[in-house]
């Protein structure tokens, strides 16, 4: 694992941290020695990688909340704040990939949607801009889909949400640039976490993927977080702005 020293003591704040993808990258930036607080709905497993993570020396700052409450989140991005400091670094990752059928599609549903997979991205970047216009410096990484490059179906609002992570992503960067904050977007594949075996695994679509990808393998949640951990460091100093695809060659 390579090792980033400007991360140690650095404050990370994950949403979805607490399963899948966003597990993988709160471990992989505990493994850094960075500061790193994460948000997530699912206490037990969240509480369940708490304790993981202690066995293996290593910590993590854990806050339940529903991030599609605006007002809790704002209100636990400053518990994790207050314990662990001013925010450097930011991954939004939380999102919800649930199948749904355009002819049984609510408003209701629309508007959860968009507030599980997108809406949350631009009021956690708003909370943590102030600390990191302090420190004139940051890192924000946006996590995307390639669902919408490859044209999947039964999911119109997750993929309608996880193309505008992009346009997001390109605003903030022009906004936030001149406070010397870059802001990218990372695009995962068919990520092999528990939730997509356990939910959306087949024979059939294990086929398919194999017949799109470049890679023919499956593809494993510490190989999009290690490619977030790098986009956070100096290494990266000069990408902004950016969409970066890590599917494999899918997409």
């Amino acid at each position: 694992m390579a090792i980033y020293p400007d991360l140690q003591g650095q404050v990370v704040l994950v949403t979805g941290g607490g399963s899948g993808i966003g597990e993988a990258i709160v471990r992989q930036f505990a493994a850094q020695r960075a500061r790193v607080g994460f948000i997530d709905i699912a206490v037990q497993t969240s509480r369940s990688l708490l304790g993981e993570l202690e066995s293996s020396g290593l910590t993590a700052h854990f806050e339940a909340c529903d991030l599609t409450d605006i007002p809790a989140l704002k209100r636990a991005i400053a518990a994790v704040r207050a314990r662990l400091g001013p925010i450097a670094v930011l991954v939004n990752n939380a999102a919800n990939d649930d199948r749904h059928a355009t002819e049984e599609v609510t408003e209701a549903l629309w508007d959860e949607r968009i507030a599980v997979n997108l809406k949350h991205q631009f009021f956690c970047a708003q909370a943590v801009l102030p600390d990191m216009k302090a420190a004139g410096r940051g890192a924000i990484i946006n996590l995307g889909s390639i669902s919408w490059m490859t044209g999947v179906g039964g999911m119109a609002g997750y993929t309608a949400s996880k193309s505008g992570v992009l346009g997001l992503t390109r605003s903030l960067a022009r906004d936030f640039g001149a406070y010397g904050i870059r802001v990218n977007a990372v695009a995962p594949g068919w990520i092999m976490t528990r939730r997509q075996l356990e939910k959306w695994f087949t024979p059939e679509a294990e086929a398919h993927a194999m017949a799109a990808q470049c890679l023919k393998r499956r593809l494993q949640p510490d190989e999009v977080a290690k490619f977030v951990v790098f986009l956070a460091s100096e290494e990266a100093s000069a990408c902004t702005s950016q969409h970066y695809v890590v599917d494999g060659g899918w997409a």
